[in-house]
This record gives structure tokens, C-alpha cells and sequence, in this order.
């Protein structure tokens, strides 16, 4: 089981920043088997993929739409992952949330066993 929650959304001008954290507890296996994930979703729009990370934290991969801008880090020591968000546009607006999956890491919403509540990233222009 893992139980996860998201930090850090907020109000930002076009061209900030912004860093999410996400903890995890977990119990039955250790933080560091579950490849990680990042997702948003904005009003009257499908859940889009953000960035994914392996195991180790040695692998990443974003969709172009981000890549560049945004870098998702985990700390296992911590139980914690991160997405830093630089040069943030008014279309990353949306709530950000942050999964879990027994894999070593996916693209795919569906691969994902484990989510947060999620939390508002808000862009203005």
C-alpha cells in the first residue's frame, strides 16, 4: 500500500517557477520498487502524462510539451519525489498529481496503481 500526497502547487506568473513534493508512505515494500509519476489535469481536459522516473532515479522521461523545462527527482532515502517547473506558460495550468506503480516507471495513467489527492498549479499571464 501507498499513500501519497502533494505539495507545493500554487500562483505563479508566467516565466517562474515552482517545485511539487510528493510523500509517500509506504508499507509492505520499500519506496525505492516503485517507479514514480507525474500527471496533470486541466479543467474539461483528459489526464495528460508529465514526467515518470525508475526505481533508482537514474531514468527519467518527459513529453515534449515539457521536456527542458520541468525535472522530476525522487529522494529514497525520504520517501519523496519532486518535479522542479522552470519557465512555467499559463498552459501548464492544472492539478498536478503524483502516482505510484509497481513497475520501474510509465507513461501511461493506467500503469499506475497509486495517487495522490493532487494539487492546483496555477499560471498567469
Amino acid at each position: 500500500q501507498v499513500q501519497l500526497v502533494e505539495s507545493g502547487g500554487g500562483l505563479v506568473q508566467a516565466g517562474g517557477s515552482l517545485r511539487l513534493s510528493c510523500a509517500a508512505s509506504v508499507s509492505g515494500r520499500t519506496f525505492s520498487t516503485y517507479g514514480m509519476g507525474w500527471f496533470r489535469q486541466a479543467p474539461g481536459k483528459e489526464r495528460e502524462f508529465v514526467a515518470t522516473i525508475s526505481w533508482s532515479g537514474d531514468s527519467t522521461y518527459y513529453p515534449d510539451s515539457v521536456k527542458g523545462r520541468f525535472t522530476m527527482s525522487r529522494d529514497n532515502a525520504k520517501n519523496t519525489v519532486y518535479l522542479q517547473m522552470n519557465r512555467l506558460e499559463p498552459e501548464d495550468t492544472a492539478v498536478y498529481y503524483c502516482a505510484a506503480t509497481r513497475g520501474g516507471g510509465s507513461r501511461s495513467p493506467y500503469d499506475y496503481a497509486y495517487w495522490g489527492q493532487g494539487t492546483q498549479v496555477t499560471v498567469s499571464s
